[in-house]
């Protein structure tokens, strides 16, 4: 190892562990209980990360703890969560010998570097990436899957250019349909299919999709798709490849398996099924619905009678929060929160409240209105995959 200092040996071992499976385990309390059936986890350290969450640890499925969420609007890099779809993970990318192909229906096939990336016209947004499947654990009748919490998601302000720049650079031929994009993960067998994405052209060219090389003012961290990954405001992290190698513009519509197959939703106007149920028809997964949580509080707590300050987060698919309400006598009366900073319609918005709370239970109820009208029903809908949840929140605490 002649020419590393000791921070590149360390990452080097570190990154050895995670394409192991082996994560660092945290040297304080090691465990949690998450609030369902089967919650019992491991909290664990890898690289660059405080202890997270761990659902798996080949690939690497890491949670984030929930308390995170009430230390401010923006996730940290560090307790960003992590979801890998493969376990081959790309554990010696070399930023100076990278390369982005952009290939297909294009006029002018091209291999970029980060340096070639960086040097054009740089954009930022602030937005949250979620996982489908956040919050599955909860979901009744249970269905299959990862069984997460509520912390598989997170806010980042993210940098980089704008896909559609790339995209123009290449050429577009008429008659472009989709465009593709492909991670440097990869399966363990063969037979696994290749977790590979798709834009309609339209979304694609957009001019808010973006390739980020940072987050939060730092290069991306490894685990989070480090030295470039798709960024697709609004929309469900199953579009936010991680190491992007390949960008491919195709002129029919994408057929593998993570599109047509896999991450799909009822085709319903609340894409949710009678419980047990199978859908008839079903659409590919996309915009996130209107979400909001307390974050201060967590459920069983107790707090001195009288008046409660209660904060929390809110968000949406991108057309921004309009109103966050709470109850405190489980959802017959509802007082209005102040909302915090606008970092854009893609982000967490915080909130704030005060409420009188006399001695005894109180469940304690929040519901966010987007600008588009869209609310959060008060009982959770459900379908076969368990994504999408965001039944309106409850939170029972004692006050005395």
């Amino acid at each position: 190892m002649a020419g590393l200092d000791r921070r590149q040996v360390l990452m080097r071992a570190g990154l050895a562990a995670i394409g192991a499976g082996l994560p660092f385990r945290a040297a304080a309390e090691d465990r949690i209980a998450l609030p369902f059936g089967n919650g019992a986890r491991a909290l664990v350290r890898y690289p660059g990360k405080r202890p997270l969450i761990q659902l798996t640890s080949r690939p690497p499925q890491l949670e984030t703890p929930f308390s995170v969420f009430d230390e401010g609007a923006i996730t940290p890099n560090d307790a960003f969560f992590v979801r890998y779809h493969l376990a081959d993970l790309p554990l010696a990318i070399d930023p100076e010998t990278y390369r982005l192909e952009i290939k297909g229906h294009v006029e002018r096939p091209v291999a970029l570097s980060l340096a070639d990336l960086k040097r054009m016209a740089p954009m930022e947004v602030v937005a949250v990436n979620q996982c489908s499947g956040n919050s599955r654990g909860f979901v009744e009748p249970r269905v299959a899957g990862g069984q997460l919490g509520n912390g598989a998601m997170g806010n980042a302000r993210w940098t980089g250019v704008s896909l559609k720049a790339v995209l123009d650079a290449a050429g577009m031929k008429a008659g472009a349909v989709q465009v593709a994009f492909d991670g440097l993960d990869g399966p363990v067998i063969p037979e696994t299919p290749d977790f590979v994405k798709a834009l309609t052209v339209d979304h694609a060219r957009s001019g808010e999709v973006m390739l980020a090389w940072g987050m939060n003012g730092q290069d991306l961290p490894f685990l989070n798709g480090f030295p470039v990954r798709l960024v697709v405001p609004g929309f469900y992290g199953t579009y936010w490849v991680k190491h992007l190698g390949a960008i491919t513009v195709l002129d029919r519509p994408f057929e593998g398996f993570w599109m047509k197959s896999a991450y799909r939703i009822p085709d319903t106007p609340c894409a949710c099924t009678e419980p047990g149920k199978a859908p008839a028809a079903t659409v590919p997964i996309a915009r996130l619905n209107v979400r909001s949580f307390v974050t201060n509080l967590s459920d069983g707590a107790k707090v001195k009678a009288g008046p409660t300050s209660l904060r929390g987060i809110a968000f949406d698919g991108g057309s921004g929060v309009a109103r966050v309400e709470l109850s405190t006598d489980d959802g017959r009366t509802w007082i209005p929160a102040e909302l915090g900073q606008d970092l854009g319609r893609y982000a967490f918005r915080t909130w704030t409240a005060t409420t009188e709370l006399g001695a005894g239970m109180h469940a304690i109820r929040v519901r966010a209105t987007a600008k588009d009208g869209a609310g959060q029903p008060m009982e959770p809908q459900w379908n076969p995959p368990g994504y999408m949840r965001n039944v309106v929140e409850t939170t029972r605490i004692q006050a005395a």
